[in-house]
């Protein structure tokens, strides 16, 4: 049993409800810099509850009227978490990972090409840009991808040297487990396969390091084969949301690609690479009914897919920045239900290889699987 399926209902409740409702903090400097704009967790700081580091938002409207605060953190980044003004926990803020202060024989800063996620997960956006983002019409109306690269935060596109290099710092001197590697669409079939492949073939090269590649199902499912002999470990293909009516609502470009699509693909990815090992990202509180997600969680448990569901965070400068997010009653509607079934089928986020689902940082989901 994980420490996240061992925690005491108190501070299951008290995660979710952090992950809804956000932190306002005293010293916005302390520990692990926080993340804005860019792609998947953004506005968010990293947080350590009862010896679990969860990902909490701190630069969303919501975290600026949340009840939450975080007191000045002493030498050892330990601050006193209240509500209003009433200590309630200890919470503790990661240092700043050495391999930040590095960079490329070009001058790149390593934080440039992938980031700390959590306490010990490597992250990238191999390609930071997206067919869907580059049109209002057609961009998901969550996404961020742009922000990072238009303040100088990132680069345009990463090299499978680049990532190799940084991984294997990332890894002998901040013991990073294991890397997700997304992308941003290509307009290409393969919608991004090739070059996650040409990636994770150089950072298995240079390092011993577990991977997970996140993109859109490719047209063809023979590059999941391809995928996994590259050395990917696990995969995610990203629903966001259920109904097709939400989907068209909030991500016009990416409902092009039917449901019914992501659901072959699911199935031919599980033959791949293994029950429990392909996932996907379902962000509650985009309009989606707690019950409707229930519903494709069930289905998904059913191909073998990890449905991650996390709260939906409203990110600064996105058409839906002023969009609520969902309250921790309706979060614990859903996670409680899917915990059990993850539980009954033994898919545990434990047993992953790599990846979001494994990490859990985004999520209190794990927390459930009792």
């Amino acid at each position: 049993m994980s420490a996240r399926e061992n925690l005491p209902a108190s501070t299951r409740q008290l995660m979710t409800e952090l992950q809804s409702s956000g932190l306002r903090l005293v010293d916005p400097r302390a520990g692990v810099s926080s993340r804005r704009g860019g792609a998947g967790p953004s506005d968010h700081k990293a947080v350590t509850v009862d010896g679990v580091t969860i990902m909490v938002p701190v630069h969303t409207s919501t975290a600026w009227a949340s009840p939450f605060v975080a007191g000045q953190p002493d030498a050892n980044g330990n601050s006193a978490l209240m509500r209003n003004t009433i200590p309630i926990a200890s919470i503790r803020f990661p240092k700043t990972p050495r391999f930040y202060a590095m960079q490329t024989l070009d001058g790149v800063p390593y934080s440039h090409i992938a980031t700390l996620h959590s306490a010990d997960v490597l992250a990238t956006t191999v390609l930071q840009s997206c067919i869907r983002y580059e049109s209002r019409r057609k961009s998901c109306k969550f996404c961020a991808i742009g922000q990072s690269l238009a303040a100088g935060r990132t680069i345009a596109r990463k090299t499978p040297e680049q990532l190799a290099e940084v991984a294997r710092a990332a890894v002998l001197l901040d013991g990073v487990k294991h890397m997700v590697l997304t992308t941003g669409t290509p307009p290409t079939p393969d919608r991004g396969a090739r070059i996650l492949c040409e990636s994770a073939f150089a950072i298995k090269a240079a390092v011993n390091l577990p991977i997970q590649a996140q993109c859109e199902p490719p047209d063809d499912d023979r590059w999941f084969e391809r995928m996994k002999a590259s050395g990917i470990d696990t995969l995610g293909m990203h629903l966001e949301a259920v109904t097709p009516a939400v989907r068209e609502r909030i991500m016009p470009g990416k409902a092009t690609v039917p449901v019914s699509r992501y659901m072959e693909a699911f199935e031919a990815a599980v033959a791949v690479f293994g029950r429990g090992q392909v996932s996907t990202y379902i962000l509650a509180g985009l309009g989606d009914g707690a019950q409707a997600i229930v519903d494709m969680a069930r289905e998904l448990i059913a191909l073998g897919v990890y449905p991650f569901v996390v709260p939906f965070v409203p990110i600064s400068g996105t058409p839906l920045e002023d969009h609520p997010a969902p309250a921790p009653e309706f979060m614990r509607s859903v996670l409680a239900p899917i915990g059990a079934m993850l539980a009954d089928a033994g898919m545990r986020s434990a047993d992953i290889k790599a990846g979001c689902g494994k990490c859990g940082a985004c999520s209190s989901l794990s927390s459930y699987e009792v």
